[in-house]
Parts: C-alpha cells; structure tokens; sequence
C-alpha cells in the first residue's frame, strides 16, 4: 500500500493543486469524507465547504463549492464548480455576500439559493481565516 496520495484539485478555469498528500478531507454532498493511501475506488457528488488536505506535514485549506471527487488507486481527482486558495479570498466581499444572503433567505425571497450562496460565503471566510491563525 502506498504511504501518499496522489491529489488534483480543478475548477473548470484552472488547476489549483496537483501533489503528493497524506491525506484529504473533502465535503461531500452529504457531509464530510476523509481519504487516506489505500481507499476504496469511490465517485461521489461534492457540497460546499472546506478542503483539506495534509503534505509535509503541513495542513493546507481551500474553499470548493459544488463537482465531483473520484478516488483511485492512490489518485484522488476533485473536479469542483468553483475553488479558491484561502489567501485569494477576499473576506470583507466575503461577509457582503454573506450578508446579502441572510437578508435574502430571511425574506425568503428564493429560499434555496439564498441558503447555497450563505453556505458558500460562510465556507469563503471560514477557510480565509483558517490560514491568518
């Protein structure tokens, strides 16, 4: 069994991160999934939220909102929506959106998409401020 996972992380516009990891966390449409060297083959519908993953013994972060992940043999492919590295995020358009959204959901104007762009905004600074800590 290998001891690292091979990670690629793609939006439709680039690649973010392709490399040797230990492991990843990936939010899946129905929670969280971690991934360790010797998974299962899996194809599974990704939510929004937080990326993880460990390399070099450092922990790194990214926000993915919406795609797929495919696990196999060792290669883990995450084909997201849209994806950004916490230092591209920029917090404070993070939380006016953020806001918008909760006006928007408390006046239910359209429910759903409110939810999924307050879900969203809330990963967006949630990630940002995982890396200034």
């Amino acid at each position: 069994m290998a001891d690292s996972l091979d990670l690629e992380v793609v939006t439709p516009e680039r690649e973010l991160v392709h490399e040797q990891v230990a492991e990843v966390q990936v939010p899946g449409k129905d929670g969280y999934m971690g991934v360790l060297p010797g998974h299962a083959p899996l194809l599974s519908e990704l939510g929004t939220g937080a990326l993880a993953y460990v390399t070099g013994g450092r922990r790194h972060v990214l926000a993915v909102h919406g795609g797929f992940l495919e696990v196999i043999e060792d290669h883990v492919r995450v084909l997201a929506d849209a994806a950004e590295r916490a230092e591209e995020i920029d917090v404070e358009r993070a939380r006016v959106s953020q806001r918008r959204a909760q006006q928007q959901a408390s006046a239910m104007a359209d429910g759903a998409d409110a939810l999924a762009a307050l879900a969203r905004a809330q990963t967006r600074i949630a990630v940002a401020e995982q890396t200034q800590r």
